[in-house]
């Protein structure tokens, strides 16, 4: 949302953005407006009536009176009750994660397998959240629905995640995924196999299976060797899976941005392995545009970003042997895999550029205020 705004300014438009002070912790600073949040209990219950956000949302409007109002992520902090302030402003909801039609905002059952349900009693019935999460996610989620006549338009990031969400009772979802900057090639890879993979140490993510797939590619190719970036809780669990492959797997914690790329350009192959239907895929294209070839789980909006065979390859998610054999084709052949990662970069540079992303979102913004006028 920052790098939006830094795009739309340099192209004429006066943007404000407003957040929460949880979401900007430490950084408030570029947030024009700020309300308060919490990332302790109390969320539970704020992210149904927060009225810190509603009384922001409302002085913003009063000062500073927009044309149109862009929503991206609001059902943590901001909740449902800041649509009632924007009755008589056009409005873009462009969803990040399922949040409006899953209390976890995950759409996956405690067994890692994909949940096809609409929200409801359901939800706590297979123990996807707790009796008191439960209560506040269903009030939450009847307000979103009391007050969704006050969105004018809503928006996911792929065409997976826009049937899902007409699946759970939204209609003419559109799509406008993300774009990524610009970054300089890198074909530089290590003299020795890297698989790297970058995100959140989660459930989700699909880390056992990464861990299980490299154990079949390090007994077949004793030189390779295995980079984990980031944090997150199953982070103790993989440093001592860790630790029984010796060298061969290293586990770097979170890193700043432009740390991370550094490391990862020296990648063969960049794995993201998740069994969840990842809304879009940022890491997958970030890899791309430096001209990392890319395996992936064929799901959500993986499954439109890489190009099975030609930029990278899709395996079942969680399937070990599949993904095992896939990173071998990668790292015992380096030409294959700096041709994929050409081919990856190409079609980023194709049709996921920043201004790509940008001009689509300016485009709807002038279809919602032509027809509120």
């Amino acid at each position: 949302m920052l790098a939006l705004k830094e795009h739309l300014i340099s192209r004429g438009h006066d943007v404000r953005f407003l957040s929460s002070d949880v979401m900007l912790h430490g950084v408030a600073t570029l947030a024009d407006r700020t309300c308060k949040g919490y990332s302790d209990r109390r969320q539970v219950l704020t992210q149904t009536l927060n009225l810190s956000a509603f009384r922001a949302l409302r002085r913003e409007l009063r000062e500073h009176p927009p044309d149109v109002v862009h929503i991206r992520m609001f059902l943590w902090q901001l909740s449902p009750l800041i649509l009632t302030a924007l009755r008589d402003v056009p409005v873009l909801f462009q969803a990040a994660v399922y949040k409006a039609v899953c209390p976890n905002g995950l759409k996956i059952l405690p067994d890692a397998t994909q949940c096809t349900s609409r929200a409801g009693y359901v939800c706590y019935q297979t123990g996807c959240v707790s009796a008191g999460t439960w209560i506040s996610a269903m009030a939450q989620l009847a307000m979103l629905r009391r007050w969704r006549q006050n969105i004018d338009a809503v928006a996911t990031l792929s065409q997976a995640m826009a049937r899902i969400f007409e699946e759970n009772g939204f209609k003419d979802v559109l799509v406008l995924p993300n774009g990524i900057d610009e970054a300089p090639y890198c074909p530089s890879l290590s003299s020795s196999p890297l698989v790297a993979y970058a995100g959140r140490l989660s459930r989700e993510k699909g880390l056992d299976v990464l861990f299980d797939a490299f154990d079949g590619v390090r007994k077949r190719l004793p030189g390779a060797r295995l980079l984990v970036v980031g944090t997150g809780p199953l982070e103790d669990v993989l440093r001592r899976r860790a630790r029984g492959a010796g060298s061969q797997v290293q586990i770097e914690g979170q890193l700043e941005y432009a740390d991370l790329q550094e490391r990862l350009q020296e990648a063969w192959v960049q794995v993201v392995p998740s069994v969840w239907q990842e809304p879009f895929g940022n890491v997958s294209l970030e890899a791309m545009i430096r001209g990392t070839a890319v395996v992936a789980s064929d799901v959500g909006g993986q499954s439109e970003l890489v190009d099975d065979g030609r930029t990278g390859y899709l395996v079942r998610p969680g399937d070990v042997e599949m993904l095992t054999e896939k990173l071998l084709r990668l790292v015992t052949d380096r030409a294959h895999a700096e041709a994929l990662g050409q081919a990856g970069r190409q079609k980023a540079q194709a049709f996921f550029t920043r201004r790509a992303a940008v001009d689509r979102i300016e485009q709807t913004y002038e279809k919602i205020l032509a027809s509120a006028r």
